[in-house]
């Protein structure tokens, strides 16, 4: 395998509800990671209200002294007045990019005239309106994560020959963002009200299993969101993301084992992969069958992690 040192890594947004000490420690040591680029902020449930935003914006000058590219996420789905003032507040930053997670985002940063990374939430699929997004101030979008590898490499083909040539990131691992409700799955699992949870998600640091009759991982809630119960492992396919056009692997972070995944997947874009037994990174099922263009919870390598 060939290197292929212009792949950037980059650490999604915690998807999981911890505690602020916990974040103060994890982006510590985050620091020192071999990461081109930081995504930080709460992109979940506005409900989970421990980090505010001078608080991440004070975590992002740390990271940018220490050589990170910070991005600010914006929260996906937006419920009330009071997200979209908080969301003003997010766009209106003033120290660093923000991804736009949905279109209030984009609206705001749009009319605003402010460059923006366009989330995978936005469901960009063609390169007529990767073009429109590029024009209004994208400066990177990622892909669906239900989409394949070849379908991805015929739509970045397609923008490079309609001119839109804005960098593409693809979530390379962790529990893949499916679908946001105004439901809390975790509250109602403790037969809990929404507005009364007393946050029963931060128990769940990883989230919440939900398992199927046969005992397997199928989804993981966490609050008003649902993920796959695996874990998405691309690493194997850093050298043909590379190949296709790709600038950006996303690794989403998790409460335990990420100095470890994040080494891995460095070695890994350097084509040091371990042979003939994958590295163990973390005690998780791993998925990667949407990459194949097959179900999102199939695992095609044998002896896969």
């Amino acid at each position: 395998m060939s290197e292929s040192p212009t792949l950037q890594l980059s650490l999604g947004p915690v998807l999981f509800y911890w505690t602020r000490e916990r974040y103060a420690e994890f982006y510590r040591q985050a620091a020192d990671w071999p990461v081109e680029i930081v995504t930080l902020g709460e992109t979940v449930c506005s409900r989970r209200r421990d980090m505010k935003l001078d608080d991440w914006l004070g975590i992002g000058r740390e990271l940018t002294q220490a050589g990170k590219q910070v991005v600010l996420a914006s929260q996906t789905l937006i419920e009330s007045e009071a997200d979209l003032r908080d969301l003003r507040k997010l766009c209106d930053n003033g120290d660093f990019i923000v991804e736009a997670n949905d279109q209030s985002a984009l609206q705001r940063l749009s009319s605003a005239r402010l460059p923006f990374i366009a989330g995978a939430a936005l469901n960009l699929y063609n390169p007529a309106t990767l073009g429109v997004m590029a024009r209004v101030g994208m400066q990177r979008w990622q892909a669906p994560v239900e989409m394949s590898q070849q379908d991805l490499a015929q739509l970045i083909k397609d923008c490079h020959q309609a001119g839109v040539p804005q960098p593409c990131e693809v979530f390379a691992y962790g529990h893949l963002p499916l679908a946001w409700s105004s439901r809390c799955f975790t509250a109602r699992r403790h037969q809990k009200p929404k507005d009364r949870c007393q946050f029963v998600c931060q128990q769940y640091p990883e989230g919440l299993m939900l398992r199927s009759q046969e005992s397997r991982d199928v989804f993981t809630l966490n609050g008003i969101q649902t993920l796959s119960g695996a874990c998405q492992d691309l690493r194997h396919e850093l050298s043909v993301m590379a190949d296709m056009g790709v600038s950006v692997a996303r690794l989403s972070p998790r409460a335990e084992g990420m100095a470890e995944v994040v080494n891995a997947f460095n070695q890994a874009r350097h084509g040091r992969l371990p042979s003939p037994s994958p590295l163990t990174l973390v005690d998780a099922e791993t998925c990667d069958g949407y990459w194949y263009g097959q179900p999102g919870m199939d695992n095609t390598r044998t002896g896969a992690i």
